[in-house]
């Protein structure tokens, strides 16, 4: 679609609002911040839904589950059901057993809410928790990565894990070297936003596990298309008339590219106007995905367009 990155406001808000019946909207930064909702944002949901728009929440955070996620919003005074949620841990478990044909276990680098999302579509997995640790004196490495694999085990998938070790890394990896293994990653994001600065993200455990395997990760969440997809096949979304709002240049926006929709870029998170203006002025094509169809300072800022 054609770079633009346009102001969203007076008529042409109330056009663009009126033109879509679906819209998707990224959480952290463009609904919320930490454990506070972003000013007018619930109101604008809940009135898009009064209008009898279809709304979706979209994250790549696989730490949640979709429950959990119900919980936030309401909390927050969004309206909202888990049929909405499109997050990467029940996606993952989604695209294992329906599109990878999953006969075997997982071995999951992963939290509980991910565990518990597999574990809800009849997938076993291992290797969650804080696993064995490798003690010094204790024996050569070698030995441990002897240790024999679990012959069921027919995917690793990779989502945010606090416990991630190199012990963890080396049971990947080896699973990995059988070519007929599936190696799924729920998202590449490299920094986890939170106030006050931000950690190292998913993606930093996805880049180890494929460096250590020398194989590539299909990934789940945004920029790819997959969690699209699923709400296209559940819900009918035509992408024609459906915009996604995000606050990230590299996931949202280059999402709502990769599928052919009208994209909002919200100034309240992490991307800011300059870096998209900057992708706009680039002669590359690739850069030109980043770029939003529009951009608002905040979704509060698209309230009068529904009056």
């Amino acid at each position: 679609m054609a770079a633009s990155c346009s102001p969203l406001a007076g008529a042409l808000c109330s056009q663009v609002l009126a033109s879509v019946d679906a819209l998707l909207f990224d959480c952290d930064g463009v609904l919320w911040k930490g454990e506070s909702e972003i000013p007018g944002a619930a109101a604008l949901v809940n009135r898009l839904q009064e209008r009898g728009k279809l709304v979706f929440f979209l994250t790549n955070n696989s730490t949640k589950s979709r429950e959990m996620y119900v919980e936030k919003l309401r909390r927050l005074g969004f309206r909202a059901r888990c049929e909405q949620v499109f997050a990467t841990a029940p996606c993952a478990a989604l695209y294992l057993r329906q599109e990878a044909k999953l006969c075997g276990s997982v071995y999951l680098i992963g939290g509980a809410a991910l565990r518990g999302e597999l574990q809800a579509q009849g997938i076993a997995c291992s290797g969650t928790g804080p696993g064995p640790e490798l003690i010094p004196g204790s024996g050569p490495v070698q030995t441990w990565a002897a240790e024999p694999l679990d012959p069921a085990v027919a995917a690793v998938l990779v989502g945010f894990d606090e416990h991630f070790t190199y012990m963890k890394l080396c049971r990947a990896s080896r699973y990995l070297q059988d070519p007929a293994c599936i190696f799924l990653a729920t998202n590449t994001d490299t920094l986890l936003p939170l106030e006050g600065g931000g950690i190292p993200g998913t993606g930093c455990l996805v880049k180890a596990v494929e460096a250590a395997s020398k194989r590539t990760a299909y990934v789940i969440g945004k920029p790819n298309d997959f969690m699209f997809k699923c709400m296209v096949k559940e819900h009918g979304v035509d992408p024609s008339r459906t915009v996604m709002v995000g606050d990230r240049l590299d996931t949202d926006i280059l999402m709502g590219s990769n599928c052919g929709l009208r994209t909002i870029l919200a100034l309240t998170g992490v991307s800011t106007l300059e870096e998209a203006k900057a992708h706009q002025e680039s002669d590359s094509p690739e850069r030109h995905k980043l770029v939003p169809t529009y951009y608002v300072n905040s979704v509060a800022d698209l309230l009068p367009g529904l009056e």
